[in-house]
């Protein structure tokens, strides 16, 4: 399994296969904390989010089942990277979490079919969908400025089976398996991809587990997903 980084050096912007805290570039190594910062791994045009994909988050919000993916639309702005600091917006007095796993785009295509879907993925990552709860309308709610926490790295894994799990100050939140995804990543991406025409870096994420909640000034987000990493952001005020 391959990993990939985007860091910040003192030779400015690099990227490569991440290894133990360790980035390789055609340039040469940078080790993590010491000559490099993690950036979000990827600079996307658009972050394309599914909602109301696993059993248990349906049950436990009173939602409907969909029919097909049921998906909204962050922009550019929304992207936050590795341990960069979440600011609590002005305009809320209710932002919650949602650890989702998230697939990287490596190359622009248009209407995939599922079986090829791989052909044209990077990797999987990691994603915090933020969420406005006491605004009007999906993207009030969710298409802010640093709305979609993105990272660490990008892994070159199979979607499918992975373990999750979700620790907000130290207490666990949310744990689950991407198995129990009423659509599977493949199936989505390739429906979405029917619609929209994906560039090198966008980002498709695939829904919530079981008890997205609210976080405060102070709370530290974690989010683990095996095989991938612990995407971590500390909201402040």
């Amino acid at each position: 399994m391959t990993k990939y980084a985007r860091v910040s050096t003192d030779d400015g912007i690099q990227t490569g296969e991440y290894d133990d805290g360790v980035v390789a570039t055609d340039d040469g190594e940078y080790a993590i904390g010491a000559d490099a910062e993690l950036l979000a791994p990827c600079e996307p045009s658009a972050f394309y989010c599914v909602g109301r994909n696993y059993g248990e988050t349906v049950e436990q919000m009173g939602y409907d089942v969909p029919d097909e993916p049921d998906f909204f639309i962050k922009g550019p702005t929304s992207l936050c990277g590795p341990n960069e600091e979440i600011v609590y917006p002005s305009f809320t007095e209710e932002l919650t979490y949602a650890g989702e796993l998230a697939a990287v785009i490596g190359e622009q295509c248009h209407d995939i079919d599922e079986s090829a879907v791989d052909d044209v993925v990077r990797g999987y990552t990691i994603v915090n969908d933020l969420d406005a709860l006491d605004q009007d309308g999906r993207t009030a709610r969710k298409a802010f400025d640093s709305s979609a926490p993105l990272g660490p790295v990008i892994a070159d894994i199979d979607p499918v089976g992975l373990d999750m799990e979700t620790y907000v100050g130290g207490e666990r939140r949310q744990s689950d398996n991407t198995e129990n995804m009423f659509v599977g990543p493949r199936a989505t991406i390739s429906f979405l991809s029917e619609r929209f025409t994906f560039r090198p870096g966008d980002v498709i994420s695939f829904g919530s587990p079981a008890n997205p909640g609210l976080v405060e000034p102070g709370d530290t987000v974690e989010i683990t997903y095996e095989g991938i990493g612990t995407l971590s952001n500390t909201v402040v005020e």
